[in-house]
């Protein structure tokens, strides 16, 4: 009788460890589905958007596994922004610059933390692969074309770009680029980097292979983005200046400036119908932009959501998504008639948007 009772008592105590270590651990998905990943700054966390029926089908919480939990929690780093998919389509990647850029990126760091995390995530299971400490805010972290590095900038006076091997996550090379670097983008042949030097009002174009400087290109007051394009031209939005900057890939000049009136947030060339589009937070909208006799004029717009921030487009260019910083939504618009066609609930503050088709 005795040994029964101990027996008993021994599988129950089994039985409430696999419990609790089960609680401790995190379901991995088994995301399958084409899918938008949508970075939430103030929820730490991914939306997940099945484009089979535009729904909503997970919520992944940054920094839950694959990380030493005794010394890392989902509340060690604050406000993950702008997000990279690698080419196999396996992998994420995601700056943390720790501070809240939804209120402009004059934004001051997250409880006094002037330290910046890249972060990485399995596509497909939505698991923490690595979680990277550097020193100063990052405002995007991406992966190279050839899939075998992760970029990253170092917000602050003297820039730096900081180069990682993507699968040691050892880093590789480090290039000092202008004051104030905020994101940092590729020519759509893959052959350029491009970073946006807030403070000096330029952008360093750098050969993505040597890591060599080829040319430091003026633009407009205070750039944030140069965003890649298509037709290997990145449109590079001037937050203080109010304007556009098109600077072709191939001669590393600026061809043109389009003139918004407005804050622009957000840079999208769409090639089926040869529109530029800019989101303007402030103003919750995107305005549509057409080349016409060497000039780039308005050509309408659209509301969307109060802090209209980053745009996505459809494999087929028919379908728009756009996050909403201040509504906590992703709107989806019909790309040919500009029309609304509905208006999704996700995380708090939803900035960074990307798609595995």
């Amino acid at each position: 009788m005795k040994k029964i009772t101990f027996a008993l008592l021994s599988i129950a105590f089994l039985t409430a460890c696999m419990k609790d270590h089960n609680a401790d651990m995190k379901m991995l998905l088994n995301i399958t589905h084409p899918a938008i990943y949508v970075v939430n700054g103030e929820g730490n966390s991914l939306s997940v958007i099945d484009l089979t029926d535009n729904t909503v089908k997970h919520d992944i919480l940054l920094g839950e596994a694959g990380v030493d939990h005794s010394k890392m929690s989902a509340a060690s780093f604050m406000y993950p922004h702008h997000i990279s998919l690698n080419k196999l389509k396996t992998k994420l990647v995601i700056g943390v610059p720790n501070m809240d850029l939804s209120l402009g990126h004059s934004a001051q760091p997250h409880g006094g933390k002037e330290k910046g995390n890249i972060v990485v995530v399995d596509a497909r299971t939505g698991e923490t692969l690595k979680v990277l400490e550097l020193t100063k805010p990052c405002h995007n972290a991406i992966f190279s074309p050839d899939d075998k590095e992760i970029w990253a900038s170092q917000m602050e006076m003297e820039g730096k770009i900081l180069v990682y091997d993507a699968q040691t996550y050892t880093l590789k090379n480090t290039v000092k680029v202008g004051k104030m670097p905020a994101e940092v983008t590729f020519s759509y042949d893959g052959k350029i980097a491009f970073v946006t030097n807030g403070h000096d009002n330029t952008v360093s174009a750098i050969d993505a292979s040597t890591k060599v400087m080829l040319k430091t290109i003026s633009v407009g007051k205070n750039p944030v983005g140069a965003w890649t394009g298509v037709d290997n031209k990145n449109y590079c939005d001037n937050e203080d200046g109010k304007t556009v900057s098109v600077i072709n890939a191939n001669t590393l000049n600026v061809e043109n400036t389009i003139d918004l009136g407005f804050t622009p947030d957000y840079v999208a060339f769409l090639p089926t119908l040869q529109e530029v589009w800019v989101t303007g937070g402030k103003e919750g909208k995107v305005s549509f932009f057409k080349l016409n006799n060497g000039n780039y004029t308005k050509t309408g717009e659209v509301v969307t959501g109060a802090g209209a921030h980053a745009i996505q487009f459809s494999q087929d260019y028919k379908t728009a998504y756009v996050t909403n910083q201040k509504a906590n939504s992703v709107t989806i618009l019909n790309v040919d008639t500009k029309t609304k066609l509905k208006d999704l609930t996700v995380g708090t503050k939803p900035n960074g948007i990307t798609a595995r088709f």
